[in-house]
């Protein structure tokens, strides 16, 4: 996984753990966003999945790493930053 130097410095500042980015790579859910990137982020659908392969219990104590996203470029694939969603992930 290619990361920038600005994506691992977020995810420090913003505490979230290479397990959620893991996670995300595997259960994520994925949209363009219009700007040459694609979002990665936990949908129901995606946390539904999870409990399936997972467990409920464990993916039960993440809970609060749930709201976790990354943005991904379209180009080299590389990780361009990572954040916590504040509100709702609009669909085009």
């Amino acid at each position: 996984m290619l990361q920038t130097k600005h994506a691992t410095a977020r995810a420090q500042q913003r505490a979230i753990p290479p397990l959620v980015d893991r996670l995300l790579e595997e259960f994520g859910d994925e949209e363009y966003d219009g700007h040459g990137c694609i979002l990665l982020y936990f949908s129901h659908r995606s946390v539904r999945e999870m409990e399936r392969c997972l467990g409920r219990h464990p993916v039960g104590l993440m809970k609060r790493y749930l709201d976790a996203y990354k943005v991904e470029s379209c180009e080299d694939g590389a990780t361009v930053t990572k954040g916590w969603r504040t509100s709702k992930i609009r669909r085009k």
